[in-house]
């Protein structure tokens, strides 16, 4: 008993040193500098979503968009100006939302303790707290990421396309680390929000076989309202749970990208088994999230921390 419990010491000391320090990153970065920096965006994100549900899904979205492009640097939040067209005016973007509130939080966050806490920090863990309030796994995420002084709409095209296949959806988030799982895991946060027709319309017009003939009908419905119609990934758009999965499992996925997950053999497995155990989504998806966040983090001099996240200082 008592060598288990020290093996069992020892593997938590490892885990946290590897959370620790990674990157620059550390739990608990603010607790000295700005102790109420994560009450503060917790406060703001549940105010926002109570006015709001359908942000949870954006907030977590805009973390995804920042970190997949520059690294987790707060480049997705930055205005466009007459000599530069940044990240956020991509056409891949302009459908984001949510800015307002990483505005208030840092607002607030600057006048507790002014240049200390940066936008990229403040987007990670909004989107932390946005996936918890909509009912999703709760877990601590390392804070200390400097915001990046470049923001342009060229380097968007490292965003995943909505009519990537199972192979090209492995490369991409292969090439930033990720396993096949943890790809799968991180597409699952499509159980919150809703897809434009634009990005599904051709699946109609094609005939897609993978698509389920009556849920073809509803997605055509939508898009008689035009382009920017919303179609839900699933049946609670606004609930964080494993209610994705059942839906490609009955070929119910709206995009492209979501359905090749289930029709290809190699990532079929990974949903069925996030379909009948929401734990284990819950779990990976955390692991997955604690990740990508440490991507590309910017250290040192070679980021900032932003008075105003819209604007480079």
């Amino acid at each position: 008993m008592v060598m288990a419990a020290v093996a069992m010491l020892l593997a938590m000391e490892v885990i946290l040193i590897g959370f620790g320090g990674m990157n620059g990153l550390r739990m608990g970065y603010y607790i000295t500098s700005c102790p109420f920096a994560e009450s503060i965006v917790k406060n703001t994100v549940n105010k926002a979503l109570q006015n709001d549900p359908t942000l949870a899904a954006a907030l977590l979205r805009m973390h995804f968009h920042d970190c997949f492009i520059e690294g987790c640097d707060g480049s997705v939040l930055v205005d466009s100006t007459r000599d530069n067209t940044a990240e956020k005016d991509s056409p891949g973007n302009l459908s984001l939302r949510g800015f307002e509130v990483i505005d208030d939080a840092k607002e607030q966050l600057e006048e507790q303790c002014p240049g200390i806490v940066s936008c990229a920090d403040v987007v990670a863990m909004a989107a932390r707290d946005a996936i918890f309030w909509a009912g999703g796994p709760i877990y601590d995420i390392p804070t200390g990421r400097k915001d990046g002084r470049r923001s342009k709409i060229e380097d968007t095209i490292n965003l995943p396309f909505p009519s990537f296949n199972t192979s090209q959806l492995i490369t991409a988030f292969g090439l930033r680390g990720f396993t096949p799982t943890d790809m799968v895991a991180l597409s699952g946060a499509h159980t919150l929000g809703v897809a434009r027709c634009l990005f599904f319309k051709n699946r109609l017009s094609n005939q897609d076989p993978t698509l389920d003939p009556d849920f073809a009908k509803a997605l055509s419905e939508t898009c008689g309202a035009g382009d920017n119609a919303g179609q839900p990934f699933d049946d609670t758009p606004n609930s964080f749970d494993n209610g994705y999965f059942n839906s490609l499992s009955r070929e119910n996925g709206v995009l492209f990208s979501d359905q090749v997950l289930y029709t290809t053999t190699a990532t079929r497995a990974i949903v069925n088994g996030y379909a009948m155990n929401e734990a284990r989504f819950f779990l990976d998806f955390q692991q997955a999230m604690v990740k990508m966040g440490r991507l590309d983090v910017k250290e040192g001099p070679k980021g900032e921390v932003r008075k105003n996240c819209r604007k480079i200082n």
